[in-house]
């Protein structure tokens, strides 16, 4: 390895044009981000070839401005109709860009012009944020719905919703509800309520429009069972873990704190180094709303995330507990998508048929489990920081020991 991080520093000490100066500091910040020596000495063999082409395009003249439009010109030159190849080479000079950006060697990238609904939704999302304290990944999602109904109506025209009657809001509803069942078009109406609420405090929606927001039938007696995982099953996604590499030790520790102790896949991702109390024997969880907690952490997870931390986690700045495996090494971007790729994977290295796949069904088999052993609804709220007590209330529903006994006899059967 080390003869080929030498081969790549040479290549960037001998390389021409008008970059060959900030190569080598190119390839020592692809070191420091972990990438493998292949990886880091092929960067920079397409740095030095983009270097040349732009000595060899300039003829000695000013050099043309770094920006995408040039990366876009040198890798259809250079690379003929290879179409794959010319995806990397993007990608690949896209970090050389951001590299050059960030030391102010190259200008940043020309902001894209708002249009009067993009600008309409930074105030909304002001309202989401300091006014309703929501989370963000709730905020980008109102926003892109709120955005797909102002698009349908408004186009890129100036936002007027004075313009808006009641029609506009059935007929956007109706239409949503062709293409989807009634459990997801309430991800669709909550957020167009809550853009019309805030369109009338701010005096631009009528009353009879917001009025006109309909809603989806939902049966209080009969809602959705919570989707657990069994505790088999869940023994042995945790048991497929293996212990003798740096991933499986990473993956045991996050489906621990998903079993044992029912956390979010966000509050997993979002878990900081400072937030493990080793004195104490807590975690500091970041919870939904901005709403923060402690909860007690078990021997079997404090011991868990020792191993990951010990022998498993990469060197880094980064003070997030849990980091990517392979380069750039950081935090996970996406946390629901990178928790519910362990549970995937769990599940498939466990020979597991489970019908879901999300991290969720851990929390739901957790609050089943404490159920079943005589806990209180109130209690296996508290562990579970609901807010309300009608969320936690239905997995009274999967109790069916304690159900029986309130189901009065059938009409002539003997007790």
């Amino acid at each position: 390895m080390s003869r080929t991080i030498d081969r790549a520093r040479a290549l960037a000490r001998s390389a021409q044009g008008p970059l060959a100066p900030h190569l080598e500091a190119f390839g020592a910040s692809l070191i420091a981000q972990q990438y493998s020596a292949f990886c880091v000495h092929h960067k920079l063999y397409r740095a030095a070839q983009f270097s040349a082409w732009l000595a060899q395009r300039s003829h000695g003249a000013a050099v043309p401005v770094l920006d995408e439009a040039i990366v876009k010109c040198y890798v259809c030159a250079a690379l003929n109709d290879r179409t794959r190849s010319r995806g990397i080479a993007t990608f690949e000079l896209q970090q050389l860009l951001c590299f050059l950006r960030e030391r102010g060697l190259a200008p940043d990238r020309e902001p894209v012009p708002l249009d009067p609904v993009d600008v309409h939704m930074r105030r909304f999302a002001m309202h989401l944020r300091e006014v309703r304290g929501l989370a963000e990944r709730t905020i980008e999602l109102y926003c892109e719905l709120a955005v797909q109904f102002l698009r349908s109506h408004l186009g890129r025209d100036p936002v007027d919703l004075r313009a808006l009657v009641p029609a506009d809001v059935i007929e956007h509803v109706q239409r949503q509800a062709k293409r989807m069942p009634a459990r997801q078009l309430k991800l669709v109406i909550t957020p167009l309520r809550s853009l019309l609420n805030h369109g009338q405090m701010c005096g631009e929606v009528a009353p009879q429009v917001l009025a006109a927001v309909p809603s989806v039938s939902s049966w209080a007696t009969t809602p959705a069972l919570p989707r657990a995982i069994s505790a088999e099953h869940a023994r042995l996604a945790i048991e497929s873990c293996k212990l003798h590499t740096a991933v499986g030790r990473r993956d045991r520790a996050v489906l621990l704190l998903l079993a044992r102790l029912g956390m979010r896949s966000g509050e997993v991702a979002a878990l900081l180094l400072d937030d493990v109390d080793w004195v104490a024997g807590c975690l500091r969880v970041r919870g939904k709303g901005g709403h923060d907690g402690l909860l007690p952490m078990p021997p079997d997870v404090g011991g868990a995330i020792a191993a990951y931390l010990q022998d498993g986690r990469p060197i880094s700045d980064d003070r997030h507990l849990f980091l990517r495996s392979r380069a750039p090494i950081r935090a996970f971007r996406n946390s629901a998508v990178a928790v519910a790729s362990i549970v995937r994977h769990a599940l498939q290295r466990a020979g597991v048929d489970a019908p879901h796949e999300g991290a969720h069904q851990f929390r739901h088999a957790l609050a089943v489990d404490l159920l079943k052993q005589g806990a209180s609804l109130p209690e296996i709220g508290e562990l579970l920081r609901h807010r309300s007590p009608q969320v936690t209330a239905v997995y009274a529903r999967v109790d069916l020991i304690a159900l029986r006994s309130l189901a009065p006899a059938w009409p002539g059967v003997a007790p």
